[in-house]
């Protein structure tokens, strides 16, 4: 097995950028066919290597990644989640990532942020939680011991 089967097979053939599938099929040179992301330049970085789509991984080169939060999540001054989850595998411990007016809101965020973790962060496990205060939802994100 090659390296970027290894890698996509961990990251269940999902761009770690865009969140979304990424065909074995395609082409290598293709934008959307898979490719190797190497955190080279992130020596304490616990996962080396994640998928990504060929365009996703070049454009990255030239434009700061942004993880975008999904229009459907009502969250107020949402963190931006490349820096949370590089301090979280830096450094461990939690990070307060956005505020909610519902608990139904917050919860739905909580989730989705524990399930979009696991794929931007292959082996750094996460748990969200949610604390009310001042008529509002705040969601953390802490890193689990293992």
């Amino acid at each position: 097995m090659s390296l970027l089967d290894d890698v996509a097979e961990r990251d269940g053939w999902r761009c770690w950028v865009c969140d979304e599938a990424v065909d074995p099929d395609e082409s290598v040179n293709d934008p959307r066919g898979p490719s190797v992301d190497s955190r080279t330049a992130d020596r304490k970085a616990k996962v080396a290597e994640r998928l990504a789509h060929r365009g996703c991984n070049t454009r990255k080169g030239a434009v700061k990644v942004v993880i975008p939060w999904p229009d459907h999540l009502y969250v107020v001054e949402p963190a931006p989640l490349i820096t949370v989850a590089g301090r979280l595998e830096r450094k461990g411990g939690r990070e307060m990532v956005g505020r909610c007016p519902t608990e139904r809101d917050a919860q739905e965020a909580a989730d989705w942020l524990v399930d979009r973790f696991s794929r931007l962060v292959p082996g750094l496990p996460v748990t969200a939680d949610i604390e009310p205060g001042g008529g509002q939802f705040l969601i953390t994100l802490a890193t689990r011991r293992r």
